[in-house]
């Protein structure tokens, strides 16, 4: 057996345990579990049973350390490889071995007739609500993993208040248990009604519909300027598009976004996948709330917000895969910080709309090399009875790769 087991255990218990799992519950010497999977135990798992703390993700190295070299078992809900325990302790041992039981997510697809590959799973254990707006695409299939029984209402509000009041929703409850009960079908908007409340072990089924009236928010980078709040320091939606095609995020990869205004940039870093990360640096505490703002309402509430003036407070930061200079460029010092602090293989692009900036920027492509480009944008607008073009203030970038090599960002 190796140094730690972990079990799936559904609701439905001891009984819905293939023998192999009863027989290494039966066999370990400490079973470690939520109180409520311990419960499921009958007194033939004689083992000594010890109940995660909270937080439990700091106690787990504790606790795998302080039984060590006895036969463990840890319990865990379903899968423990999905959204599970099971991440923690694979990061903790190599000595591990798991033995899934079928999830809540592939019971809630069966219940619905769903496809799993079609569906889109969010979960709210331990996270913050506003995560689930990234996810708000008319048409699309969600299911959200709850927190407790207060989460339907929750996810029903924030489907309103984002403009998916229309959303269809239903509650399925103790999946494969015997208490597995699901709603009837319901709408966002008609559960802002009262209503008692159901149980804590619960999925979330959304069909999203967008209201008639509701902003539209696409899935790639240049959303409209109308999705954020705003003082006039924002990159408006073209440049931001094609900014954000430069800087080419990827899953996981972090972004320092350096006079972040209102955020735009490093909001939409975070939009292409679930796993990018930002930091985004804002001197101005006002806007630097509004950023914050920002990204609770477009959903990535975990997009890091610093106030201070850079280059100092980008001391400490941890190392970023690419960088945007969106504001501040004159600071002394601060392209040759941001320009510093990236890896082999880092890209760097900054934008400017004033004569000054753009000297540094030519300097530092003399110095760096890359691309120098300029982004101009015309819009159509009234000119007494006829349509003309307004041009806005054209934006230089300069884009650039730290490299080994000799290639510029034009070649790569």
């Amino acid at each position: 057996m190796p140094a730690v087991t972990v079990v799936g255990i559904g609701a439905d218990g001891w009984q819905g345990l293939p023998e192999v799992s009863r027989t290494t519950l039966r066999e370990a010497e400490v079973v470690i579990g939520g109180r409520r999977q311990l419960d499921l135990l009958p007194s033939e798992c004689a083992g000594e049973r010890t109940a995660w703390p909270s937080p439990l993700r700091p106690a787990v190295a504790g606790l795998l350390a302080a039984h060590a070299g006895r036969r463990i078992a840890v319990l865990a809900s379903g899968d423990p490889m999905f959204y599970g325990i099971g991440r923690a302790l694979a990061e903790e041992t190599e000595a591990l071995r798991v033995l899934p039981h079928p999830s809540s997510v592939s019971y809630a697809a069966a219940r619905l007739g769903w496809p799993l590959e079609d569906i889109e799973v969010v979960t709210l254990v331990g996270r913050p609500l506003a995560g689930l707006a990234a996810a708000l695409h008319h048409g699309r299939r969600l299911l959200v993993l709850s927190a407790d029984a207060d989460t339907p209402g929750e996810v029903a509000a924030l489907l309103r208040d984002r403009g998916f009041g229309p959303s269809r929703m239903r509650i399925l409850e103790q999946l494969g248990g015997e208490r597995e009960s699901t709603s009837d079908e319901t709408t966002a908007d008609v559960w802002s009604r009262p209503r008692p409340p159901g149980d804590p072990l619960n999925i979330v089924a959304v069909e999203c519909r967008r209201a008639p009236d509701a902003l539209r928010l696409g899935a790639v980078p240049g959303l409209t300027d109308e999705a954020y709040e705003h003082d006039g320091q924002l990159t408006k939606r073209h440049v931001r598009a094609a900014t954000l095609g430069v800087l080419a995020p990827a899953p996981g990869e972090l972004l320092w976004d350096v006079g972040g205004g209102s955020g735009s940039i490093a909001i939409e870093w975070m939009r292409t996948h679930p796993s990018c990360r930002a930091v985004t640096v804002e001197r101005d505490p006002v806007r630097a709330e509004r950023i914050t703002r920002n990204a609770e309402r477009l959903g990535v509430p975990g997009l890091r917000v610093v106030t201070g003036d850079a280059p100092a407070v980008l001391d400490g930061l941890p190392r970023p895969d690419a960088v945007f200079v969106g504001g501040g460029l004159t600071a002394p010092g601060l392209l040759d910080a941001c320009w510093e602090a990236l890896p082999d293989d880092g890209r760097l692009v900054a934008n400017t709309v004033t004569l000054e900036s753009e000297a540094l920027l030519a300097d530092a492509h003399r110095r760096h090399g890359g691309t120098l480009v300029r982004l101009a944008v015309a819009h159509a607008v009234p000119v007494g009875g006829f349509t003309g073009w307004r041009q806005a203030m054209p934006v230089t970038q300069w884009a650039a790769w730290k490299t080994l090599d000799t290639l510029s960002g034009a070649d790569r």
